[in-house]
């Protein structure tokens, strides 16, 4: 097998298919048989292969992802591979190549193509309008509302009526359950493009995993309140499901339905709850305009900090070392967990946007990169939430020192992530560079050395942002009195609240519930 090549070849397809075809489930991201749209459809037919197709474009140095994250989804696929064994079939079908060129080749021995549609953007939304062209259907049943001008009139009861609805189910005695023996499996493309997973951490994969991961949760979801904000609380404390619903090992419904099911009723179960409904609130919101990944939802605002960009200042950011430790430690815990809890990933988001004020759509392709869990849709999203992109007044910009002093007064999270301040006094790691030069000899701790100062001063950089966001604040507010961008901000209160803001532009205050949604994923 190599970089280019395409496998199963059309002659061995079509050897296999021996004049009898049937529907083959391209699985991409709903990686379970169980409340899978395509696959009950599919068993309507009288042959059914699964198919997962290894993507050239998502390995190596084309790929976003970090080879954990790939792992993470080679765990998922041994699973479903036995999701299909355990119902008495042979198992998963698995083919390397162009996905679209794999595809036609079934299509050319007669066999129909069935897909889980799923909202993307950029590479995924050309991938599949190439298969739609190449005759692959695709199958709504994400609980996402599609095909009409307006989605936001009636979304909530029709996701409500969604997530209480009976789930998709089928027969697995009905249908011939078939698989092609290719020669291609995870373990070959782990060796072909030379995988090298290193984080720590990182859960098993698979829907066997994700009942487990649920099961325990629902045993402890009384303290999930209490567990979100602090990251060394949130860690073990919140739900650990993200990853799972990232490659739809559970659905959305699967997990709202056991929770509605096995929880009375309580504040932890309503929170829990409403954080299914804004992962669903942020797929939708891409299903709507695939936009969101590239260019900021306001017109006036793309391009903001773009003049700023500085290489040294987004390196420092990067390699967690910007000189404010809360921040330090969250990106390093990023890159050496593929973790990060709500409120942390919004602090790094703030503080690489508001005080290094760098373009936000390298930042976020960061996070994309290294978190297990990143959701497209709720990572690029809330990204722009975060940054201020929408232009919706209520903006809020962390305080990195002051974060220390409410998440983490022990310093036992910055300590685990940022070595070089080990020996330094609680009362210094808000601000280590303020530390006295006799505190720092005597506790080994040179500032300037063993750890770098702030790269910018925090009320300095705060005010210059402020100073340059307040100037273009009047026309960002004009912009939202469009239809278009109103409807895509999602506004509460719609375009009556668009207009108000065009009128009379609000003052900087605290988010409002979108913006509290997890960014990359879900918790």
């Amino acid at each position: 097998m190599t970089d280019t090549a395409v496998t199963p070849s059309q002659d061995r397809i079509e050897a296999f298919t021996d004049g009898d075809p049937g529907t083959v489930v391209w699985h991409r991201e709903h990686l379970r048989i169980a409340d899978q749209p395509a696959v009950a459809r599919a068993a309507d037919d009288d042959r059914l292969l699964a198919l997962f197709v290894f993507d050239p474009s998502f390995y190596g140095d084309r790929g976003m992802a970090c080879d954990s994250r790939i792992d993470f989804l080679h765990d998922c696929l041994h699973d479903l591979d036995g999701q299909y064994r355990d119902v008495g079939g042979d198992g998963l079908t698995y083919a390397h190549g162009d996905p679209i060129e794999v595809l036609e080749r079934f299509r050319a021995a007669g066999w129909d193509v069935l897909a889980a549609r799923s909202p993307t953007g950029r590479y995924g939304l050309r991938r599949d309008e190439r298969a739609r062209e190449a005759g692959v259907e695709f199958v709504t049943g994400d609980g996402l509302v599609r095909d009409r001008e307006h989605t936001r009139e009636n979304w909530n009861d029709e996701v409500n009526s969604w997530l209480t609805n009976a789930q998709y189910d089928w027969d697995p005695a009905s249908v011939r359950l078939d698989r092609l023996d290719t020669g291609v499996d995870p373990e070959t493309v782990a060796d072909e493009y030379e995988l090298r997973p290193t984080k720590e951490r990182v859960p098993d994969g698979g829907t066997r995993a994700a009942r487990d991961q649920l099961a325990e949760f629902l045993g402890r979801i009384g303290s999930y309140p209490s567990n979100i904000s602090s990251p060394t609380d949130a860690r073990d404390g919140t739900s650990g499901l993200s990853p799972y619903l990232r490659f739809g090992c559970l659905s959305v419904r699967q997990v709202y339905q056991t929770v509605v099911r096995e929880v009375p009723e309580s504040r932890s179960r309503e929170m829990f709850v409403s954080r299914l409904f804004w992962n669903l609130h942020y797929r939708q919101k891409l299903a709507d305009w695939p936009g969101w990944l590239d260019e900021a939802v306001n017109p006036e605002l793309r391009g903001f900090n773009a003049d700023e960009h500085d290489p040294e200042l987004v390196a420092a950011w990067k390699k967690g070392r910007t000189g404010f430790p809360m921040v330090d430690a969250s990106i390093r815990c990023l890159r050496e967990t593929g973790w990060l809890n709500f409120r942390m990933r919004a602090l790094g988001v703030s503080a690489y946007y508001h005080l290094l004020q760098q373009p936000w759509w390298i930042g976020a392709d960061y996070y994309h990169e290294h978190l297990i869990d990143s959701v497209a849709a709720i990572n690029y999203t809330q990204w722009q939430y975060q940054c201020g992109l929408v232009g919706k007044p209520t903006l809020r910009l962390y305080n990195p020192i002051k974060q220390v002093r409410d998440q983490d007064p022990d310093g036992e999270f910055i300590r685990r992530w940022v070595p070089e301040l080990a020996g330094l006094p609680d009362e210094h790691l808000p601000r280590p560079e303020k530390t006295p030069l006799s505190v720092q000899s005597e506790c080994g701790v040179r500032i300037g050395e063993d750890y770098p100062r702030p790269v910018v001063e925090y009320e300095a950089a705060k005010e210059r942002f402020w100073e340059r966001y307040d100037a273009v604040k009047p026309r960002a507010a004009a912009a939202l009195a469009d239809e278009t961008v109103a409807d895509r901000a999602s506004l509460s209160g719609g375009r009556a609240a668009a207009r108000a803001i065009a009128d009379e532009y609000g003052e900087p205050g605290e988010p409002d519930a979108g913006s509290q949604a997890t960014l990359g994923g879900f918790e």
